[in-house]
């Protein structure tokens, strides 16, 4: 009984019922703030088709890139819609969206700088200076200017890049911009070296061919991929990128190529004291020269050295397209050159 005549009492104060006929509501409650983060805002105008707001989103569903029906009028428009029930409106697609205006808003974003604004992708691309012609046609075609030139040479800017592949379906020239990988390192390094050993060892399984060859001549073999398909697929088990990673290898390889026919060898000896990694020896059982092959770094100082002419010296290179490596072999002119 007490408590209830308490509870009357603190009613009916004056101050209690002053502040419940001059209630407020609180404009932070009310009003959203300049931080909130919606649902992401379409401006399907800007879009570029790129997908970097599909490649960024952590949500399984919650974005796509859909494209309208072309008509007379020209083709139709592309552009992401967004999945409310599946989006956790975390605003990456904003953050990576790379157009000026933005083609998704969703609310500023005080936490992500705009040097942190990378897509996240498992492939980056850079050019291989070494094949590159300098057309700048990438250059001139990359949606995002992250494509540009330094000290002469073409250069990918990482921290732009979109990953749309645009520079690379201009580029006219095989292999010189290159999508590379940038996680399995050692699984890469694995199949890198399954497919130099591999055509190394096809190169000198040709014996015949290749001291037969003439000092002007050249020698050419196609050696299908699916030879070698089936051991990279035990490294990298994923086929695609188990094919780009041997056609970014094999586009620029060079192999030097070491051989010397063993019945005309003199066993002068000469070769073993100048070679830099002693794999060049004498076995006295077999009464022969021989060569280990995982230490020997083809350098040609034993080729330069045979007062016979035995030893050979062969260079080999390479190109892949999609079902054949395409290899040209020929004899080193490198005596000549160093009379010239």
């Amino acid at each position: 009984m007490s408590s209830l005549m308490w509870y009357i009492y603190d009613f009916a104060r004056k101050a209690w019922a002053s502040a419940f006929t001059d209630a407020k509501t609180n404009p932070e409650i009310a009003e959203k703030p300049e931080r909130f983060r919606d649902f992401p805002k379409v401006n399907k105008e800007f879009c570029i088709g790129c997908g970097a707001c599909t490649v960024s989103c952590p949500s399984p569903h919650a974005i796509k890139i859909v494209r309208e029906m072309d008509d007379e009028s020209g083709e139709g428009s592309t552009y992401p819609i967004i999945n409310p029930s599946s989006c956790i409106r975390c605003g990456f697609c904003a953050e990576v969206c790379p157009t000026d205006p933005k083609t998704l808003e969703c609310g500023l974003n005080h936490l992500i700088l705009p040097e942190f604004n990378l897509i996240p992708s498992k492939r980056q691309f850079i050019v291989d200076d070494y094949l590159c012609i300098k057309c700048k046609k990438c250059l001139k075609n990359c949606p995002v200017d992250a494509i540009g030139q330094e000290d002469g040479k073409i250069v990918v800017d990482q921290l732009k890049c979109i990953y749309c592949s645009d520079c690379l379906d201009v580029c006219p020239v095989n292999g010189a911009m290159k999508r590379v990988f940038v996680d399995n390192l050692q699984d890469q390094k694995e199949l890198i070296l399954l497919c130099v050993n591999y055509l190394e060892d096809f190169i000198n399984s040709k014996e015949d061919d290749l001291r037969s060859l003439e000092h002007n001549g050249l020698l050419q073999y196609d050696v299908s991929i699916s030879e070698i398909m089936d051991d990279a697929l035990k490294i990298i088990p994923d086929r695609e990128v188990s094919f780009e990673i041997m056609s970014n290898t094999v586009n620029r390889l060079k192999i030097r190529v070491i051989d010397w026919d063993k019945s005309k060898c003199e066993k002068c000896q000469l070769c073993i004291p100048d070679c830099p990694t002693s794999c060049i020896s004498f076995d006295d059982d077999k009464d022969t020269i021989v060569r280990d092959k995982s230490r020997c770094l083809r350098c040609s100082i034993c080729y330069q050295t045979c007062p016979f002419s035995v030893i050979k010296y062969f260079m080999a290179k390479f190109a892949c397209d999609d079902e054949n490596i395409h290899i040209i072999v020929k004899a080193s002119n490198l005596n000549e050159d160093i009379v010239e």
